[in-house]
């Protein structure tokens, strides 16, 4: 198996586990007491720069663990002392030591719009990350065969929160056109081998309708990145590793986006 087959495979027997553990039905209940959702593409709109969603993220398959001492909520702060204008928390446990926690407690500190990051392949995690307090949330369309796609899209908006739906193959950019999403990431990272290539955005992006927010994740640690990416009609970056190898995690911000 690939890294990405490995993950979807682990995360089914992850998702099984916490169904057992928790009704679907009781989480469901629990939404009406999560904390209201805010905007999360209304912030990455700006006249002059790119949009940042900035990363809380300790490891990756790819880079081991980024970051030894590590803590979600003043890192968060941190971020937004910096000047991101949302936040992304992975919430992953097995290959990026993340948690769902974690987004609880950033969600409680800070106010910035908060995506949940993980592979989302049912419902249940979507109801998860809304009592958790997530604004928004990452479909992953080569996660996503078939109607699942669709289903956890309108599951999504339904519950108040914005989709990301990325992709990286680029037979997946009809299907995720046709969804009628707004926000659409573009991955630089090809989740089965984790080689990545900013080029990756500059060629999809032309096939994309100008009236939807393009997202480029993955690969972005230099302003001239984000200038390179503006121009080919980027709106917003996520960038997760190269923030937080930072010793200045706010500095760093600050750096990347030129203020």
């Amino acid at each position: 198996m690939n890294i990405l087959e490995k993950i979807l495979a682990t995360k089914r027997q992850e998702v099984a586990r916490e169904q057992a553990q928790v009704p679907l039905r009781e989480l469901q209940a629990r939404v009406a007491d999560a904390p209201p959702v805010r905007d999360f593409i209304e912030p990455l709109l700006h006249p002059d720069r790119v949009g940042l969603i900035a990363e809380v993220k300790r490891a990756s398959p790819s880079a081991g663990v980024i970051r030894e001492e590590f803590d979600p909520v003043a890192i968060a702060q941190a971020y937004q002392q910096g000047g991101a204008d949302c936040l992304s928390v992975l919430t992953d446990q097995e290959y990026f030591q993340g948690h769902l926690d974690y987004l609880r407690q950033i969600r409680q500190q800070v106010s910035l719009p908060v995506l949940r990051k993980d592979f989302l392949i049912d419902p249940f995690q979507v109801y998860q990350a809304r009592v958790a307090g997530a604004d928004a949330v990452l479909l992953v369309a080569e996660c996503l065969p078939g109607e699942k796609l669709d289903e956890l899209y309108h599951l999504s908006l339904e519950l108040g929160m914005t989709p990301l739906v990325e992709l990286y193959d680029e037979e997946n950019l009809p299907r995720v056109l046709e969804l009628g999403a707004r926000l659409i990431g573009i991955n630089n990272r090809n989740l089965r081998t984790f080689v990545t290539s900013l080029d990756h955005t500059l060629k999809l992006i032309a096939r994309i309708p100008s009236d939807r927010v393009v997202v480029s994740e993955s690969g972005i640690h230099r302003p001239e990145h984000l200038q390179q990416l503006r121009q080919a009609g980027v709106r917003a970056v996520l960038v997760g590793e190269h923030l937080m190898r930072q010793p200045d995690v706010a500095q760093a911000v600050r750096e990347l986006l030129g203020i």
